[in-house]
């Protein structure tokens, strides 16, 4: 294929290749050709591509010539003429005319074989493009050419007429005006192309209409008539696709001729028709059809004047296009008079003669205002058209209501329908304006509620359904009317129980409204259940009072139970016992009773009671559908005895009617489809005694005469695999207009409609139910019980029943026939879709088989495909090889022999099928056979309805083969290309069938698709020409399918696909000028392939996509509508996406746009966060009315001023969107916290720094997010006063994420303060309006979140600002303590226990942060920005706090218990849950209890759990039997034991959480609850009562242990090993304290009676689980080995254990843990037994020694490292100094082992030469401690201590002045110590230091290390001399003197000395001076023996006297009178 990208063609290569080949290359060069010329024509190399082109035009003409002379395929010839123009466009278009001539002498010839036609085609083809690109140039030849299209367009086929009329269209937009003189010719041809045969004809005729309407005048003025006339002509037999171009042709006219100022070309002074007059031509067309007056009068006489549906529908999809070309604000204006209109169509009695004409009337009606106004008009609009449609409905009801005397039926019909059609639209708008839609339902004015409640007791059933519909649509968009609606429905209803309209109407109502609590997250009153079920009995049990009202009475009974149990189980499990009871009454209890029933009554009393058990079955249906947990064994039971009943009625049916006649006929269809639907939901084997009896009613309804023909719709495509519902042509669910496009295929039953099955009305959809009439929901539910119960039966009953189908069958003809024919497969396949068992032996399989073959040639397609899964199905049961064997083979023979189009699509779809759901194909044989059969069915071009199938079928295969295929992909690529391009246009199905084998083709090949082989680079290529071809094509689906494919390859092979071609195609369609409804294409499933194309390309290259769609919309030319161009050019591609997300309503869609969205938003970090943050703001803004807060009536007139003044936020104007509904707002909100978010993980952290953020936008052209402080802030706080709850709630959380981001980044302007601090209004002013009294309790509860965020975060200092924020806080603490003395709720009681929780939790964080910033000593305390004021804030709420932070524990304790301890829940509920919503209160009680947990303790650590009172606080809260309760036992204990079930409480509820915390995003959680123990084991009391209780204190230890090895979060980690050393500590005192009271009660007793206390005891063993030791031991270990693995010795040795050597990569956080558990470790010895000591010590050694020694091996040095070694050091200390070392018992072992210590010590200098010592200090230092605190049998040991000796002269001959100047200072302590420890230290080691000081005179120190060291050997040898007794005392002093005197330097040895040698020498002078006169005859004798001496220190200090006095004034220290080292024994 590269070959064909040339300029020219590559005629030498082409001639190489076959035909087929040739055709695929020419379409190549095409397309190469095509891309080239318009590059030409713009921009790139313009002038050498010009010259280029002009120079081989001659030759490019011929070669385009000779395409157009070959026969070109439709693709082909497209692309040749659109080359063909571009060529004369570029190059010399003089010549062009003979180009023209050319193709109408083709057009012209007489030749009429098949092989010319594709040339004429083309010459035809050409002639459009030429004229659309050349346009006046040819304006000369144009008359010729049409003329020469008129005469071709007699005798031409229907593949010519398209093709001309797509020509004619193509030359009127290239002419323009000019093309005036022949636009009546155009009109007169294209009028009887409009009503062609040919649907594709009909098509391209409207479009070229559409077209001709730009300049024709005439069309909307003089042949305005006509032309709607002819319109309407053409939606008779039409399809989807006709009626889609039709209407916008004849909507479009329509609005030109109302308003010309649409037209494109607008006329001066060109006469306009008024509104009226155009909805009389649509009333006409709607209620006449096509045909004239006469006719239509005719017609009328001889009761045949029933218009066809797909006119009706076609009319009112004119209507929808009219009122959008006119656009919003016409609507707007003009909606009254449209109203009326719409209303009068809907009343006429022509409209509505029969019942299904009058659900398809309301249905078209509705769908206009629907489409209108849903998607036309803003949200202030919205609520003007509901007052306007209230009006409407207060007109009619009031016109019925005056004539109520005298109503006749004409009156009530004519009201009912626009009743029913102004309710529905107003419910829709109502629900979806949201919590918008308060200040229209509160305007007295229109009385919305009261216009609505009228209406039901309209005579009309239809109008009050609807009714009530619209009250349930009311609740559903304000929840808070839901239960004041109930209330006011129940009162009219008792109050007018005598009236049937009355009765029927509100319980309809009521059951409606509680329908919509299924949507409403709020709820309502639990106790409302309680009046719905009061109600109930009360209609059911007066039933019987009244004959008149007897069916509404017993109608409304069961609806209300119907509805009740929707409420789901919480609510009806209180009132199932009177449900039970109310169903035992509704049936006779036995059978005799039934047939003593038959006896008596009459019809009257017959419908009475049918209508009563049919209600009764379906309040039975409601329970097993919402409420199956309830449904055990005993209460099914119970249900089976009303059902038994009602089974054995089936029977007796026939005998009733037969009595009765044709007046039960109704009721008794409908109970008998209540009993199929009971009996479909429960299981078979409950009720198997009755499968005779159900079966044969089965089969009779199946079967039987009186069987009713059933919608297929409505029956079969739920039985069809999804992926062949596509043969049928464009699904429902994929068309925006699919709510009046059903009305079309449902041609025998009609649509569905609420008054058909009244009890649908409380079922969960949020759109309007339509059920279908009851007898075709008979049919379907008969199928459906039929599969249930059919598996259940024996076999030989399944064998007869099979037959007895196949014998009806045979029995009948016709289309009775094919009715049972159809219900029957759908029962068969109903059984096959749900078995899980075989179907049983081959008697049972060959009926079956044949039911199904015969379905499968069925001229129903539907049913082929139903038949096609039955067998595939049936294979998949029956799960046999052989049978699947033989099943293929009776396929392939039906297919090699039958010549009908039928046998040969059904046998097609199974031969794919068939290996459907048996793992697929495995065969490569039967592969084989199956593609050889599929291709030759493929390629027949003779019925193109077999291609369709056949490929279909291929596509299946294909997926069902799998890598098997591979073999076959080739020439299945080569198939799917050449027929491509040789399937006529007019055959879409094929196309389409086309493009599902290339995705199936792609998906076959996946990754492969990414090879660089030449086979793989051609089947590349050819998937992208296959692309390329039906991207092009005209039809939607097709390009759909085009556009998945492109989107299947570029999942595999992404750099495979043109993004710059791809992107702009896709925006393209989006941007379809030529498509008016929704500006966007007006096929749904286009739109969605689309956005899904988007999504996927968003994901990887979001970047690219957004620059690609701004790219095109910068290159295309003006368009006639520029909103969205513009749009993508002011916001980009991401604001075009807003708008769309904004207009479209398919759920599936609207997701796929968000998620685009969020994925492009990782374009973030390429520097569009501006863009994005504007995108935000402009969306949020663009609301109708300006967004403002909602006021207050709190007297905060002083706070309020700065609040209220400034910060209300106005919507910008001039945005580029408009009227932008608040659920788009919403999402905008999310898209602004996905920002911060995205900042924050994926960002610079200049986004959260301003200072780095403003220094580096100095520099670079970045943005930062911290510099978009104010616009964040600002659009929070838009939408958290905005009127949208939902909206509100979005605003709070940004401004949540806001504060907790943004609050401690400083202000670099003002230091000590924040940038959010100058935010603190918007704050204020934003959170007021979520705590006024109409707020809902969800938002509240939101804000209470907020406020506490706000409070805590330390922003503002001033606690007279605070002061704001936290009187909000207080007035709901005011709200939730004094309750509501008259009992109003609206909401359910869980609501109240959310708001209640939140504010506690909010006080509760608030509290926390004030207690931290107080100085308290809890642990994360630090300086705070309020400090203690915010304590002293709270503090006067702390007593009410603390007890309902106390209740609200007690309630989360209980609600944990687990599910076998649910007996102990109290009866009637919590403090603040009551017990019927304990489900819906539990979960918030989840998310709130931890910070209630920690300030809880908190507060009981800061009163020492000393209660000043315990009695019930002073609150006036809702009292509940479980408060009083509380209170009474609370008065009833002891302090001390209220002490103790509080504490065990706090303790309780923390272990349980902390033994399974259940995910990590709960770290705040187990943070929480660590804090809570911290602060409890603070406090003295209850850290006596842990130490006390030893198994207490080892579960938590268990509990802590298991949380540190499962969170490796380091502060976690930190505050788990602190709440152990508590433990230990408190462990430690209560052993103390025993220890204590044993010696002060020992008395005169006997030492050896005296108990030794702590763990071990006499024995020393300590009990793995039950010992507090061992746990603290086992936790210890864990931390140490876990960050040390070296000192283990399986781990050490490990490649991960650490080998020598290895950098030691402990984090600050590590050492902090390691530092914990070495302080935990040294306190465990103390809390054993002197034998338990003995035990632990060597481990608790051997982990000191081991943490010592790889301590001073490492290179590391740092503070945190220190921080270890300190810790190690002080262990040992604490181990070394432990008083079990000195008890009698232990004495001796604990001496052993330290010996071994010691000498374990002693070997780290010695033990591995290969790693040195680093760290000698911290050795020496440890080498200290043993020395100091070990006792002296330990350190005195000779070997021992000569080996210390040792090791302090080796340091003591360092070189390293550091370790000697620390070895002299340890040298202090150790000359200091006990006089048997000291004296050989002094002995051994006194002349070292006296030699190493002597030997300073010669060299003087060089540095101030060197120094420190000789000052601290001064010290040690000062040390000496006062360790020393008298008399030696003097002998040391004349040796200290002389070393002192001799560091003094002369006068000119001082000059010239360093800085250092001055230092030693004015340090010695003062040292003289301190120890001379203290020693005062030593000195004197000194100096008077050596007078050398006392000349240098006279000269020293005549010398230095100056500076002495001036140092001796400053710093007084050397007049001490005591030694600087304090001795701590007198050796004397």
């Amino acid at each position: 294929m590269e070959r064909a990208h040339s300029l020219l063609l590559n005629e030498e290569a082409c001639s190489q290749l076959g035909e087929h080949q040739r055709a695929e290359f020419v379409f190549e060069w095409l397309r190469f050709l095509k891309k080239l010329l318009p590059a030409t024509d713009r921009q790139l190399f313009k002038k050498h591509f010009e010259a280029d082109v002009k120079k081989n035009q001659k030759r490019l003409v011929e070669q385009l010539t000779m395409v157009l002379t070959g026969s070109p395929g439709p693709p082909t010839r497209w692309l040749l003429a659109h080359c063909l123009a571009l060529l004369y466009k570029v190059g010399d278009s003089l010549t062009a005319t003979l180009m023209v001539d050319r193709c109408n002498d083709i057009i012209r010839s007489k030749d009429d074989s098949p092989s010319y036609l594709p040339t004429r085609l083309a010459a035809i083809a050409c002639l459009g493009a030429l004229y659309e690109q050349l346009g006046r140039l040819l304006v000369n030849t144009f008359k010729e050419t049409l003329a020469n299209l008129w005469k071709a367009m007699k005798s031409a086929e229907s593949q010519g007429r398209y093709e001309i009329m797509l020509s004619v269209e193509k030359i009127l937009r290239g002419l323009g005006p000019s093309a005036v003189p022949c636009h009546r010719d155009v009109y007169k041809t294209a009028r009887g192309c409009l009503t062609d045969r040919s649907m594709a004809v009909r098509c391209a005729a409207a479009e070229c209409l559409l077209e001709l309407q730009r300049e024709a005048v005439f069309l909307r003025t003089s042949e305005l008539e006509n032309v709607a006339t002819l319109c309407f002509r053409a939606f008779e037999g039409s399809n989807y696709n006709v009626r889609v171009v039709v209407s916008k042709l004849l909507g479009t006219l329509l609005a030109t001729a109302v308003d010309p100022e649409q037209a494109t070309a607008p006329r001066q002074g060109s006469k306009h028709s008024s509104l009226e007059e155009v909805m009389d031509l649509l009333t006409g067309g709607f209620l006449r059809g096509g045909a004239g007056f006469l006719r239509a009068s005719g017609d009328m006489l001889k009761g045949t004047s029933s218009v066809s549906k797909d006119i009706r529908v076609g009319v009112t999809q004119s209507c929808v296009v009219f009122v959008s070309v006119l656009g919003g604000p016409w609507l707007e204006a003009h909606f009254s008079s449209l109203l009326g209109l719409l209303m009068e169509l809907v009343s006429h009695a022509r409209a509505t003669q029969t019942p299904a004409d009058a659900v398809c009337c309301r249905r078209c009606v509705s769908f206009i205002l629907r489409a209108t106004l849903g998607s036309l008009l803003g949200e202030k609009a919205q609520i003007a058209a509901s007052k306007d449609l209230c009006l409407a409905i207060g007109k009619q009801k009031r016109a019925v209501g005056e004539r109520m005397t005298r109503v006749t039926i004409t009156d009530v019909a004519a009201s009912q329908h626009v009743l029913v059609c102004a309710l529905l639209e107003l419910g829709s708008l109502v629900q979806g304006l949201g919590s918008t839609a308060a200040p229209l339902v509160t305007d007295t004015s229109t009385a919305l509620l009261d216009t609505v409640i009228s209406v039901l007791l309209h005579p009309s059933v239809s109008a009050r359904l609807a009714a009530a519909w619209c009250l349930r649509c009311v609740a559903v968009a304000l929840p808070s009317q839901g239960a004041v609606l109930l209330d006011r429905c129940a009162e009219r209803l008792h109050a007018l129980k005598s009236c049937p309209e009355a009765v029927a109407g509100y319980s309809a109502a009521i059951a409606a409204l509680l329908g919509a609590v299924q949507h409403c997250p709020l709820g309502i009153p639990h106790t409302k259940g309680k009046v719905v079920i009061g109600v109930a009995e009360d209609m059911l049990r007066s039933a019987t009072q009244n004959s008149r009202i007897s069916i509404q009475r017993t109608q409304a009974g069961w609806l209300l139970l119907s509805a009740l149990s929707t409420l789901g189980p919480a609510v009806v499990e209180h009132h199932l016992p009177r449900m039970l009871l109310l169903w035992k009454c509704a049936f006779p209890p036995s059978i005799r009773d039934l047939d003593m029933e038959l006896r008596r009554g009459d019809h009257f009393t017959w419908q009475v009671t049918l209508e009563g058990r049919a209600g009764a079955l379906c309040a039975m249906k409601s329970l097993v559908v919402h409420c199956r947990d309830l449904l055990n064994d005993d209460v099914t039971g119970r249900l089976l005895t009303p059902l038994a009943c009602a089974v054995s009625l089936l029977t007796k049916l026939p005998v009733l009617i037969k009595s009765y006649g044709n007046q039960i006929k109704n009721a008794s269809i409908v109970f008998r489809l209540r009993v199929y639907e009971v009996l479909a939901l429960l299981p078979p084997k409950t009720y198997e005694e009755h499968f005779g009896v159900v079966l044969k009613q089965l089969v009779a309804d199946l079967t039987g005469p009186e069987n009713v023909a059933c919608s297929e719709l409505t029956l079969l495509p739920p039985l069809c695999h999804a992926n062949d519902l596509v043969l049928l042509g464009p699904a429902l669910h994929d068309m925006d207009q699919q709510y009046i496009e059903e009305q079309v295929c449902r041609t025998l039953s009609g649509g569905g409609t609420l008054e058909y099955d009244p009890f649908t009305i409380c079922d969960k959809g949020q759109d309007v139910p339509a059920p279908p009439p009851p007898a075709a929901a008979l049919t379907v539910a008969a199928t459906q019980l039929f599969g249930v119960i059919f598996p259940n039966v024996i076999v030989p009953q399944r064998t007869q029943i099979l037959e007895q189908f196949s014998e009806s069958l045979k029995q009948l003809k016709g289309v009775r026939q094919l009715t049972v024919q159809t219900q029957v497969a759908a029962a068969l396949c109903s059984h096959l879709g749900s078995c899980c068992a075989g179907l049983g032996p081959e008697e049972v399989r060959r009926p079956a088989l044949g039911l199904l073959v015969g379905a499968l040639e069925s001229p129903n397609p539907l049913l082929r495909c139903v038949a096609a899964e039955g067998l595939s199905r049936l294979v998949q049961v029956v799960n046999d090889p052989t049978f699947t064997v033989s099943m293929t083979l009776v396929c392939f023979d039906k297919l090699k022999t039958a010549r009908d189009a039928v046998t040969r699509t059904g046998h097609s779809l199974a031969l794919g099928a068939l290996y459907r759901h048996i793992g697929g194909i495995s065969s490569p044989q039967h592969l084989s056979a199956c593609v050889g059969i599929l291709f030759t069915l493929s390629q027949d071009s003779t019925s193109p309805e077999v291609q369709m199938w056949a490929l279909h079928s291929l596509s299946m295969v294909i997926d069902l083969a799998g890598p098997l295929y591979h073999g076959h992909v080739e020439a299945s690529f080569t198939l799917v290309l050449r027929l491509l391009l040789n399937v006529p246009p007019t055959h879409i199905e094929v196309h389409q069938s086309l493009g599902r084998c290339l995705n199936a083709l792609i998906t076959a090949l996946g990754p492969d698709l990414q090879g660089e082989g030449q086979l793989v680079s051609a089947l590349r290529t050819s998937c992208l020409v296959d692309c390329a071809v039906m991207q092009d094509s005209p039809d939607c689906l097709v390009q759909t399918q085009a556009i998945s494919c492109l989107q299947q390859l570029h999942m595999f092979a992404p750099r495979h696909v043109n993004l710059a071609s791809l992107v702009p195609s896709l925006c393209d369609i989006l941007l379809d000028y030529s498509v008016l409804v929704n500006l966007c294409s007006s096929y749904l499933s286009l739109r969605r392939a689309v956005v899904a194309c988007l999504r996927q390309l968003a994901q990887k290259e979001a970047l690219e996509v957004s620059e690609h769609a701004v790219a095109l919309v910068k290159e295309l030319p003006r368009r006639d509508n520029t909103q969205l161009d513009v749009t993508i050019k002011e916001v980009g591609l991401e604001g075009a996406l807003f708008s769309l997300l904004d207009r479209e309503s398919d759920p599936r869609l609207c997701q796929d746009i968000k998620e685009t969205l969020v994925h492009m938003m990782t374009s973030i970090t390429a520097g569009k966060l501006a863009h994005w943050l504007k995108l935000c703001k402009d969306v949020l803004s663009a609301s109708a009315d300006s967004t403002a807060p909602v006021e207050t009536n709190q007297e905060e007139d002083a706070d309020r001023d700065d609040d209220a003044s400034v910060f209300h936020a106005k919507s910008d104007s001039g945005g580029p969107f408009t009227n932008l509904r608040w659920s788009t707002r919403v999402f905008a909100m999310e898209c602004v916290c996905r920002v911060i978010t995205q900042c924050e993980s994926h960002g610079h952290p200049a986004h959260f720094d301003l200072t780095l953020a403003q220094e580096l936008r100095l520099h670079e052209s970045t943005d930062f997010l911290v510099l978009h402080l104010a616009d964040l802030i600002r659009m929070a706080f838009m939408a958290a006063t905005d009127h949208s709850d939902q909206l509100r709630l979005s605003g709070l959380q940004t401004l949540l994420v806001i504060i907790r981001k943004f609050a401690a980044i400083p202000e670099p302007e003002f230091p000590g303060h924040v940038i959010l601090e100058q935010y603190q209004a918007n704050v204020g002013a934003a959170l007021r309006p979520a705590f006024s009294a109409e707020a809902p309790p969800d938002v509240t509860a939101k804000a209470c979140q907020v406020c506490s965020a706000w409070i805590a975060s330390g922003v503002v200092s001033d606690l007279r600002d605070l002061r704001r924020v936290h009187q909000l806080l207080a007035s709901s603490l005011v709200k939730i303590q004094t309750g509501k003395e008259v009992p109003s709720q609206v909401y359910n009681e869980g609501t109240s226990t959310m708001e209640t929780l939140a504010v506690l939790k909010a006080w509760a964080e608030v509290y926390i942060v004030a207690v931290q910033n107080s100085g308290q000593p809890t642990e994360n305390s630090g300086p705070g920005g309020q400090g203690p004021g915010l304590l002293k804030l709270v503090q006067t709420d702390l007593a009410a706090l603390s007890r309902l932070w106390l209740a609200a524990l007690q309630d989360y304790a209980v609600l944990t218990l687990p599910q076998d301890y649910s007996w102990q829940l109290p009866a009637a509920g919590g403090t603040f849950y009551t017990a019927e919503t304990v489900e819906q209160a539990r979960p918030h009680y989840y998310s709130s209890w931890a910070p209630i947990l920690h300030a809880t303790a908190l507060w009981f650590s800061s009163t020492g759990f000393i209660m000043a009172d315990d009695g019930p606080a002073n609150l006036s809260r809702p009292v509940t039997p479980t408060s009083m309760g509380q209170s009474a036992s609370l008065a009833s204990k002891s302090p001390e034991d209220v002490s103790a079930d509080r504490l065990h409480l706090i303790l309780g509820i923390s272990v349980e959480f902390l033994c399974s915390p259940h995910s990590h995003d709960q770290m705040e959680n187990i943070s929480s609850c660590l804090r809570a123990l911290q602060a409890l084991l603070q406090v003295p009391w209850p850290r006596s009562k842990v130490g006390n209780d030893q198994v207490l204190s080892v579960e938590l230890l268990s509990v802590l242990h298991r949380l540190l090895v499962t969170r490796e979060a380091m502060a976690v980690q930190l505050a788990v090993l602190e709440v152990v050393r508590q433990v230990v500590s408190a462990a430690q005192e209560h052993v103390r304290e025993k220890r204590h009271s044993a010696e002060v009660d020992d008395g005169a007793e006997e030492k050896e009676t005296v108990p030794e206390f702590g763990e071990g005891r006499d024995t020393g063993g300590l009990v793995p689980g039950r010992s507090l030791v061992f746990g603290a031991l086992e936790l210890c270990l864990c931390v140490l080995v876990r960050k040390l693995p070296q000192l283990s010795p399986k781990l050490a040795g490990s490649p991960g254990g650490g080998q020598r050597g290895s950098t030691w990569s402990l984090s600050d956080s590590d050492c902090r843990l390691v530092a914990s558990a070495l302080a935990i470790l040294s306190d465990l010895p103390s809390i054993c037994s002197p034998e338990g000591s003995v035990s632990i010590l060597p481990t608790v050694l051997y982990l000191l020694m081991g943490v010592l020694k790889e301590l001073v091996q490492q290179l590391c040095q740092g503070r945190a490292l220190d921080l270890v070694v300190t810790a190690a050091l002080q262990a040992l200390r604490n181990v070394l100094s432990s008083p079990m070392s000195r008890s009698e018992k232990s004495r001796g072992a604990w001496a052993h082992l330290l010996r071994c210590a010691l000498n374990t010590l002693l070997d780290c200098w010695d033990s591995d030469k290969a790693s040195p010592v680093v760290d000698e200090v911290s050795l020496l230092t440890a080498l200290t401690v043993f020395l100091l605190s070990a006792s002296p049998e330990v350190t005195t040991f000779q070997p021992l201590q000569a080996r210390c000796i040792d090791k302090f002269k080796a340091s003591l001959e360092t070189k390293d002045p550091v370790v000697l100047s620390k070895s002299y200072q340890l040298l202090v302590s150790v000359f200091q110590s006990q006089t048997v420890v000291a004296v050989p230290f002094i002995q051994a080691l006194g002349g070292c230091v006296v030699r190493h000081l002597q030997g300073v005179e010669r060299s003087g120190p060089q540095s101030y290390e060197e120094l420190r060291a000789i000052q601290d050997g001064v010290k040690a040898l000062e040390a000496l001399v006062f360790a020393a007794d008298k008399t030696h005392c003097p002998q040391l002093v004349a040796v200290l003197l002389p070393i002192l005197i001799s560091f003094l330097l002369d006068e000119n040895a001082l000059a010239s000395a360093s800085a250092p040698g001055r230092a030693l020498h004015e340090s010695a002078l003062l040292d003289l001076m301190r120890i001379g006169p203290q020693h005062s005859s030593v000195f004197k004798a000194l100096m008077a023996s050596s007078p050398h001496m006392k000349a240098r220190l006279e000269a020293a200090v005549k010398g230095n006297q100056e500076t002495v006095n001036i140092k001796a004034t400053q710093t007084p220290v050397p007049s001490k009178t005591s030694p600087s080292i304090q001795l701590k024994t007198n050796f004397l």
